[in-house]
């Protein structure tokens, strides 16, 4: 088995995630957008609505699901990021925060999560 670093797992699953939201008609502004050491793996549209995707990978091996890691700090650190997005561009759209989990087999193929709405900012702000 061939292995690989962590950072080209993570940039595997971004560019499959950005093909799977193309596929979905989403257009893409932006990935790996960073403010402040805060990124975002990925910014698009969908159809009138701001999203922002956190997009973790694992390879099949991993004994949990990708989306589990994507915690309480990570949620308020996309948060604030997408703020800053927001801000910075001047953008008056609704935002959506979703989770994409790619999971790669042995084999080279992938099985794709596409969480929408997986967490509200209200719900993490002052926690």
């Amino acid at each position: 088995m061939k292995m690989t670093s962590t950072t080209d797992t993570g940039n595997s699953g971004e560019n499959i995630a950005k093909e799977f939201l193309i596929k979905k008609n989403y257009k893409i502004l932006n990935s790996k957008w960073i403010s402040n050491h805060k990124e975002i793996d990925i910014i698009a549209i969908d159809k009138d609505v701001l999203v922002i995707i956190e997009v973790k990978t694992r390879h099949s091996n991993c004994l949990i699901e990708p989306e589990v890691s994507v915690n309480r700090t990570k949620q308020r650190n996309l948060v604030y990021a997408a703020e800053n997005y927001v801000n910075r561009f001047n953008i008056n759209m609704e935002v959506r925060f979703d989770i994409i989990s790619v999971i790669i087999n042995d084999n080279g193929k992938h099985v794709i999560n596409h969480i929408e709405d997986a967490f509200y900012p209200t719900q993490i702000r002052n926690k």
